[in-house]
């Protein structure tokens, strides 16, 4: 088995803060996402949302779109309003053989707001919960016959934060809505990534290799901070960099032979955690360390 190992451009811009890396620009990211070793990169908000100029641009940099947030509304929206709303990056994305869109529900989120401490999430009730669940497999429906599946990213601040919520939205769902696993986020809502990943193999589909500074998560938690001061204050760093060994989680992968991509994603201030730098420091230690679980490393 051999795995694609890509990576996020919000380490280069965040699009949720623009201050953060807003005059980095789009070809400064991609050119040294492709020389940390990178075959693959995610979209942001810099990319062209027309695949004749973004194909390109990609290509220049020998990187593959291996994918990209889609903030949904489907607890305000019917699944007909939602489907109208995602058909330009839908288009994109399938136009671009991106392997999947990762997906996820924001209304009521919290995560950017920050006066908003994480105790405060969006919460549903049981009703809320069926005609959720029941809207989800519409569009897991949906994006399946469309050739780009629905993988579904839990999140800090949402609906669909912690190990409990995301068990229930897939023992709810169709079989059509797959999961981003996205381990610094199951350690942030005090989850468990490798139980996750035993048992909902046949749902994941893509895999966010994120990284927590624990004494700063102990400190959030405690302080009860906003998702946005937990970030800022270091929460989040790569792999390699953190607290989290992916010796365990990548064993459970090579039993079941995942063969998708691993996407090295970390908010973090460029100005104080250098792109470049840390984009290897992830890259060095996903290749040593899937190297000792004898998981090829795919080349492009």
């Amino acid at each position: 088995m051999s795995v694609k190992l890509g990576v996020a451009p919000i380490a280069w811009s965040n699009d949720d803060m623009p201050e953060l890396g807003g005059d980095t620009s789009l070809e400064q990211c991609l050119d040294e996402a492709s020389q940390a070793g990178y075959i693959g990169i995610e979209s942001g908000g810099k990319f062209p949302k027309k695949s004749s100029e973004l194909l390109p641009k990609l290509s220049q940099f020998n990187l593959q779109l291996c994918s990209g947030w889609y903030g949904a509304n489907l607890r305000k929206n019917t699944v007909e309003e939602e489907k109208k709303l995602i058909q330009e990056q839908l288009k994109l994305f399938k136009e671009c053989n991106s392997p999947c869109i990762v997906f996820a529900e924001v209304s009521g989120s919290i995560q950017g707001d920050p006066n908003r401490k994480l105790s405060t999430r969006p919460q549903m009730e049981k009703d809320e919960w069926d005609g959720f669940c029941n809207k989800i497999s519409e569009m897991g429906r949906y994006l399946e016959d469309q050739g780009m599946p629905l993988a579904y990213h839990h999140h800090m601040g949402t609906i669909i934060e912690t190990q409990r919520d995301t068990e229930r939205l897939l023992d709810n769902t169709h079989d059509s809505v797959k999961l981003t696993l996205d381990t610094g986020h199951m350690l942030f809502a005090k989850g468990d990534s490798k139980s996750i990943l035993e048992n909902y193999n046949e749902r994941l589909f893509h895999v966010h290799c994120k990284d927590i500074r624990k004494d700063v998560l102990e400190k959030s938690l405690k302080e009860n901070l906003s998702f946005r001061a937990a970030f800022l204050e270091g929460a989040f760093t790569v792999p390699g960099d953190g607290c989290i060994d992916y010796d365990p989680l990548f064993e459970v992968l090579k039993k079941n032979n995942y063969s998708g991509w691993l996407v090295v994603e970390a908010e973090q201030d460029p100005a104080k955690a250098n792109p470049f730098e840390y984009a290897k420091i992830g890259y060095k230690y996903l290749t040593e360390t899937l190297s000792k679980s004898k998981i090829e490393v795919f080349k492009n």
